[in-house]
């Protein structure tokens, strides 16, 4: 699919197994890969969808085709990152990902085939999607692959001149919407809720990683007026800056709002 216009390319989740720091490469299959090799491209365009963006970083992750991800050896299998030259494209070459159960004793937890990105570079806003694959039957009642901001990410996989299963997403980023570095002093930081959960705020570009309890779950983009949402509006974080320092967050976890307060702040 080639996908080129004014209008950017739409966000997605997160997911809870991201890891920063992947290894920049092209080629994500190990030696001892079964998995049916796929070649990933695209273009990285600014949110004119007309130039191509150089130096854009592009980091892709999936799982094997085990169904596992690799969320802790130093191979960081099915995972890597490349930057685009002054052409804007990218090139990956890994495996045919496949589907898997969310929750391996729960039958309706299957989520589609499919392969994060985030796309960072300057001036525009980091991107934060996913990519999924026509045919595949869990789509349907699957609540991201089938929202209706997905339809131009559900790909078909054709064949390239070698014969190999092949992918094409071309991205246009958006316009990036800055935030004063000294509100994300502020806002950064772990919070107590009133769920008795703690969520930590972390600034990681211009996105704001939500972890909860230890675990990474989501990076907010900000929207505006103290607030930021994830990938697909939600969660949805609003700040109130308070006094001496103080802040306190309105979480909203798909309709259910959690309030807190930060009880620890990042030193400068």
């Amino acid at each position: 699919m080639n996908f080129v216009g004014d209008s950017p390319t739409t966000t997605d989740i997160l997911g809870p197994f991201y890891r920063p720091g992947a290894p920049m490469r092209a080629n994500l299959i190990p030696a001892d890969s079964k998995g049916i090799p796929m070649n990933l491209n695209g273009t990285i365009f600014n949110e004119t969808g007309e130039k191509p963006l150089n130096n854009a970083l592009i980091e892709i992750w999936q799982c094997d085709e085990n169904e596992h991800y690799d969320n802790s050896s130093d191979d960081y299998s099915f995972r890597g990152a490349v930057k685009t030259e002054s052409n804007g494209e990218y090139a990956f070459k890994t495996i045919v990902p496949v589907p898997y159960k969310a929750n391996p004793n729960n039958e309706d937890s299957w989520r589609p085939a499919h392969i994060h990105m985030r796309v960072s570079v300057a001036n525009q806003q980091d991107l934060i999607t996913q990519i999924y694959f026509k045919g595949d039957p869990y789509i349907e009642k699957d609540n991201w692959a089938s929202a209706p901001g997905a339809v131009n990410r559900i790909l078909s996989i054709d064949k390239d001149a070698g014969g190999e299963s092949a992918v094409r997403f071309d991205v246009v980023m958006s316009k990036e919407y800055p935030l004063d570095s000294e509100v994300y002093h502020k806002i950064t930081g772990l919070y107590s809720m009133e769920d008795k959960s703690n969520i930590e705020f972390i600034q990681n570009d211009d996105l704001l990683f939500l972890k909860r309890n230890g675990h990474l779950l989501e990076g907010l983009r900000y929207v505006g007026n103290n607030t930021f949402e994830g990938g697909t509006g939600n969660p949805k974080v609003t700040f109130e800056l308070l006094e001496k320092d103080a802040t306190k967050a309105v979480v909203n976890f798909y309709g259910k709002i959690i309030n807190g307060e930060k009880f620890l702040k990042y030193r400068e």
